[in-house]
């Protein structure tokens, strides 16, 4: 087959160019435009930022919780601690006005009598 009939083999080039060199572009030269490429190593640091930025803020956030959760309890406990007593003072309280001499002599303070007495009252006593 003669070899002008013969179809060409694709080289990826065409006719009259010259070969293309993309490190030689990079390097300079007139007319030379830059080949976008990705840095690896700096996406790499920038993305291991990123996750030590995330676990800072999200141990950070755990420790300010567990703090005031801490002083949180605290005060609850003193809380409790103050009702407690109150407790215990109101429940003597209650012990003591259920006596029968307490609530007779709470009467006779403010002047009752009971029923089928007789009150006597005697003018030019001393004031208490």
């Amino acid at each position: 087959m003669p070899q002008a009939l013969a179809p060409r083999a694709r080289t990826g080039r065409s006719a009259g160019r010259r070969p293309s060199n993309s490190r030689g572009r990079l390097a300079g030269g007139i007319g030379a435009s830059p080949v976008a490429r990705v840095r690896w190593d700096r996406l790499g640091r920038l993305a291991m930022l990123f996750v030590l930025a995330a676990l800072l803020y999200l141990y950070l956030s755990a420790g300010i919780h567990m703090f005031s959760t801490w002083g949180q309890a605290r005060h609850d406990s003193a809380t409790v601690v103050s009702m407690e007593r109150e407790h215990r003072t109101l429940v003597r309280q209650h012990e003591a006005l259920g006596r029968q001499g307490t609530v007779e002599g709470e009467a006779r303070r403010l002047g009752m009598k009971k029923s089928g007495e007789r009150q006597y009252i005697v003018p030019g006593l001393p004031a208490n």
